[in-house]
């Protein structure tokens, strides 16, 4: 077992950023199993500072965006983790998101499904300019509203299993724009590895969005420090992403429908509940009626999310000859 880990640093420029996923683009950087990486992005909107008005085609923007790469998120990577194969699984441990000074959210502009589903297709944005309190947690719009922050990045996920570049806009198996809300600083990530080096991109930064992110944003926002450690568990193999955050055990669905979504969600617990407590499919189904919750994560990304939460010690552990369901043997 390697026992010198590293942490990386990796700057935020021309080089290091991406708005899409691509398998074929060269790693901005490698790190190894255990190591740290460190670094801070845009907003999703590629934003260099607070807009000017409220307005969302109001800049400053980053000049150097190339219009055929970068139509998606602004992301750092990919990041490539030494020795990652396909079939194997990268845990992302979260350890900080420390926002900017600023943000914005906006409701409508466009004819975009979920714009014109709220009878917001013929009526001009509603934008909102955020100023942020990262010491008190604590952020105030240009209207006076006042809001309490819970900072996470929307965007974190590893390259599909193709040549051709990839929205960063709609989640997958793969991770991505899951825009779950309780990937906080304590949780861990574990994302399916489709490719060689997994690929790992990170951002979109977020200092508050409610379940559903109704609206069709949260407060976007720059990051000015994320810290994540990444760990190659080469014997887990999941078909899709899970996390373990300080609330409980997440399973995600997507789909474009809400209801397969949901069922997507809930047979991915029921197989994480199988392998926490070595019972059959039927128990494990019957205790998650019981225990488990399912929230809309996020319904405006064309592709909608559904995640699943089994509490931290919702079911007894002495049942279990033991087992600890706040534990996860992953070998």
């Amino acid at each position: 077992r390697r026992m010198r880990m590293k942490t990386v640093m990796i700057p935020m420029c021309r080089d290091t950023l991406n708005g899409t996923f691509c398998r074929a683009d060269p790693p901005v950087a490698e790190l190894e199993s255990g190591d740290t990486l460190v670094c801070s992005c845009m907003d999703g909107d590629w934003h260099t500072a607070k807009p000017m008005r409220p307005e969302s085609n109001s800049g400053p923007f980053f000049e150097e965006r190339r219009t055929l790469e970068d139509w998606g998120h602004a992301l750092i990577g990919p990041i490539a983790v030494k020795g990652a194969k396909p079939g194997m699984t990268l845990a992302v441990h979260i350890l900080e998101n420390r926002p900017a000074n600023w943000g914005w959210s906006r409701v409508g502009g466009g004819k975009s499904p979920h714009v014109c589903a709220l009878g917001l297709c013929e009526k001009q944005e509603f934008f909102l300019n955020w100023d942020l309190d990262v010491k008190r947690m604590v952020g105030v719009s240009h209207l006076g509203h006042v809001v309490s922050l819970s900072p996470f990045l929307g965007v974190l996920g590893v390259a599909p299993d193709c040549d051709e570049r990839v929205s960063t806009h709609p989640p997958r198996a793969a991770g991505g724009n899951l825009d779950c809300r309780d990937l906080v600083p304590g949780s861990v990530l574990y994302l399916p590895v489709f490719c060689d080096g997994a690929l790992l991109y990170v951002g979109d930064g977020h200092a508050l969005q409610g379940q559903g992110e109704l609206g069709g944003t949260a407060i976007e926002c720059p990051m000015d420090r994320i810290e994540l450690r990444v760990e190659l568990h080469p014997d887990l193999h999941i078909n899709m992403p899970r996390a373990r955050t300080p609330k409980g055990w997440i399973t995600f669905g997507f789909d474009e429908d809400l209801t397969k979504a949901s069922y997507q969600a809930l047979n991915e617990m029921v197989q994480l509940m199988m392998e926490q407590y070595c019972v059959t499919r039927e128990e494990a189904l019957a205790l998650a009626s019981l225990v488990v919750d399912e929230y809309v994560t996020q319904i405006v990304n064309g592709v909608r999310g559904i995640h699943a939460v089994l509490p931290h010690g919702a079911i007894a552990t002495r049942l279990f000859s033991g087992v600890d369901p706040r534990s996860y043997n992953s070998k």
